[in-house]
């Protein structure tokens, strides 16, 4: 009989899961689905379950990477909450299963492990797409995600300037005293992106709240929210001037409002960029738009799991 799974909340997550361990294994996941070859990688487009009566949907993530020896399916909730609301927007939980017999290994706090892969997506987005020497840093929204953006990208590069903007300024100067280093809150989008080079949106917005002619030339954008098919936080502007990449061109087709409603192409998926297969135009403007795929919380959560057995064994 199987032994009973593993139960790893967040702080336990958030001990075990780093950056620096985490880049190198989203790469190589995303570069193997990008290939699209042996059967490596089997992940269907997310299913969307509405949850009218309460603003929200559920959303069901499932992936499995036979390399890897990983069978997962991350379940999540997502909601629309009024400005000011107490209540979370996002709740999530990984479980990973044998995927030879099919049991379940672990349940997993999957708020941490969303908040951290997409991070660390929108970082090698920033690696592989921004201008060389990039200074400035703008983040747009004040949550867990603008929380996490921050802390990946101030430790994997070096800006001057890290500015941010929330659309209640309390949220923006709650954020700049929860970190580090140095943010300066500004009151409007504009003046945040003002000769930014990279802009990172991570917002509730379901219209447009960038706007390309206030996008410097050759700013590298890494657009995180707005992930329903009628959801913006992108201008037309913005998508029809810029090359637009993502994590995966079939999801981002099905599911991304900025790209539908602007009738933006994909010009690449990460991963072709990652294997060499397409080009890298950091001399362009670019936008990466991230939906999240199943695969990243896969490797994410085993990771974790990984960790966890490790540090359990040593003990």
């Amino acid at each position: 009989m199987a032994a009973p799974p593993v139960i790893i909340w967040g702080d336990e997550v958030k001990r075990l899961l780093r950056y620096t361990e985490l880049i190198p294994r989203l790469e190589e996941a995303m570069g193997t689905f990008s290939r699209r070859g042996g059967g490596e990688v089997v992940q269907p487009v997310r299913t969307a379950v509405p949850l009218q009566k309460h603003n929200g949907f559920m959303l069901l993530m499932p992936a499995y990477m036979e390399h890897e020896g990983v069978l997962s399916t991350k379940v999540v909730c997502f909601y629309k909450r009024d400005a000011g609301s107490t209540l979370p927007a996002i709740q999530a939980t990984v479980i990973v299963m044998d995927p030879e017999h099919g049991n379940v290994k672990a349940v997993i706090d999957g708020h941490e492990v969303t908040a951290m892969r997409t991070a660390a997506v929108s970082a090698i987005s920033a690696k592989l797409l921004m201008a060389p020497k990039a200074e400035v840093l703008a983040i747009l929204g004040s949550g867990s995600q603008a929380l996490s953006h921050y802390n990946v990208f101030t430790e994997m590069f070096s800006f001057k300037e890290v500015r941010v903007w929330n659309h209640r300024r309390e949220g923006a100067e709650k954020l700049g005293l929860s970190v580090s280093g140095p943010v300066r809150v500004c009151d409007s989008v504009e003046e945040t992106v003002r000769g930014a080079d990279v802009i990172v949106t991570v917002t509730r917005a379901t219209e447009p709240v960038l706007l390309g002619r206030w996008v410097k030339p050759g700013a590298h954008v890494a657009a995180v929210g707005a992930c329903r098919p009628d959801w913006r936080e992108l201008d037309d502007d913005l998508m029809k001037e810029a090359v637009v990449y993502g994590d995966s061109r079939e999801g981002a087709m099905a599911e991304s409002g900025d790209i539908i409603l602007s009738g933006a192409e994909v010009f690449a998926e990460l991963g072709e960029v990652i294997n060499g297969t397409k080009p890298a135009h950091r001399e362009r403007t670019t936008v990466f738009k991230s939906l999240g795929m199943g695969i990243q919380d896969a490797v994410s959560a085993k990771l974790v799991l990984d960790q966890w057995e490790s540090k359990a064994t040593q003990t």
